[in-house]
């Protein structure tokens, strides 16, 4: 008996005819998660929390390292937790959870003591504990899902969502503080996950259907193909991309949140520190998009350690100190457009070298040292500038780093052709041949 023809759902189409709703609510989801708010604001709280409590830079900065710390070691979790349960119920738990968490920032006491650090620490803590759910390791298990040929591209476009938050958090949040105090800013900021991201996030984010994904990551029965995380980890190259992460983000984060004081120490005002953080995060905006379309066209290796040694001519710039305006943007734009390029290359590799069927364990484990470099770079970087007077020592070794960091990445060779073992997940809701 001849079997009905079954309906492709839309496969045929185009991927961005099919997945450009999806896409649009995941950029949203990064732009307002958090990944981008906590690291674009907490840079601008350091004069209000010193005036009003007299804590240091070292002490002011901290909360971005036990958040991140906190948040790195949860992406595999959260990770897991997209591969078992579905990345919809764990992106929008995340958004709200992150929200509410931000907006509790503002009930710091106002009390002068030991513990009301201790109680500041304590609530960013939670914010890692809860917020990694709404950064790229769950949205962008969803893209890779919607998209194969033009990948590069739609992650590229779903990770300008942190360049968007910097065009325009770090000017907000200037704005707010002036106007309402920091405490008031932080309840602000969590209005853009609660009311922005998780709305559009409800309608339109979900994961394709077995019958809507890409045919180039299914076996002929139409499962998930791909590594498992044991086998990734038995593999040369994970190890290389843990060491290149560590390093290019143990440069990058700390220059990135630290780049209000760093153009303080050169005299220029809040305003135009604010300024010329929205030309950085137009430099993220150019290198998501630009370096998602060629990781589309050549090989990763090609691509990503020119662009990689781009924010060593940051630190070169800011250097000695005196930085003109004009100067400071440029180094700006060089910063963001690597960050674009190393964000674009976690997600991307991933999912090129390991295949899809468990992107989220594999995709947490390469975002761990990411996030823990990134962690301790801002701390790092506040650490020198308290003891030396100056961002000069750290800029320097910073300027080394990105160029042996980038390198790194031309050691990983050809992209697999196929997976010798699929390990693949249940084909959830597979229509049944007709007997």
């Amino acid at each position: 008996m001849t079997l009905p023809v079954q309906p492709d759902h839309g496969r045929s189409k185009g991927e961005f005819a099919n997945g450009w709703k999806v896409l649009l609510a995941a950029m949203l989801g990064v732009t307002c998660g958090a990944s981008p708010i906590p690291f674009n604001l907490i840079g601008f709280t350091v004069e209000p929390l010193s005036a009003e409590f007299g804590w240091s830079r070292t002490e002011i900065i901290l909360p971005a390292t036990i958040y991140g710390l906190i948040a790195s070691l949860m992406a595999p979790v959260f990770g897991w937790l997209s591969d078992r349960y579905g990345v919809r119920k764990v992106a929008l738990w995340s958004v709200f959870a992150f929200a509410v968490s931000l907006a509790a920032v503002a009930l710091t006491p106002t009390a002068h003591t030991a513990s009301t650090l201790y109680f500041y620490y304590g609530l960013w803590a939670v914010i890692g504990l809860v917020g990694i759910g709404s950064t790229p390791v769950t949205w962008s298990r969803a893209i890779n899902l919607w998209f194969f040929r033009h990948r590069g591209l739609a992650l590229g476009i779903l990770l300008m969502g942190t360049s968007v938050a910097a065009l325009f958090v770090p000017k907000l949040a200037v704005w707010a503080i002036a106007r309402f105090g920091w405490r008031t800013m932080f309840a602000l900021m969590a209005l853009l996950p609660l009311l922005v991201a998780l709305p559009v996030a409800w309608r339109y984010f979900r994961e394709p259907r077995p019958e809507e994904r890409p045919e180039a990551l299914v076996s002929s029965d139409g499962r998930l193909i791909g590594m498992t995380l044991s086998e990734a980890m038995r593999g040369y190259r994970f190890y290389i991309m843990w060491i290149s992460i560590s390093i290019v983000a143990g440069c990058y984060s700390g220059a990135f949140i630290n780049m209000p004081a760093i153009l303080k120490d050169d005299g220029m005002s809040a305003q135009s520190a604010a300024s010329i953080m929205g030309v950085l995060g137009i430099g993220i905006f150019a290198g998501r998009v630009i370096t998602g379309a060629l990781l589309d066209r050549f090989w990763q290796g090609f691509v990503a350690f020119p662009l990689l040694c781009l924010p060593a001519l940051t630190c070169l710039i800011l250097l000695g100190g005196g930085v003109t305006f004009l100067m400071a943007s440029v180094a700006a734009f060089f910063l963001g457009f690597a960050a674009g390029a190393e964000a674009d290359l976690i997600a991307y590799l991933a999912g090129r070298y390991y295949g899809m069927a468990h992107y989220g364990k594999i995709y947490g484990m390469l975002y761990m040292p990411f996030g823990i470099a990134s962690a301790f770079s801002s701390i790092i970087y506040a650490y020198v500038r308290d003891v030396t007077g100056s961002y000069d020592p750290i800029l320097l070794v910073a300027m080394i780093g990105f160029v042996a960091g980038g390198a790194l990445l031309l050691l990983l060779g050809r992209y697999p052709a196929s997976f010798e073992k699929d390990d693949p997940e249940p084909l959830a809701a597979a229509p049944q041949p007709i007997p």
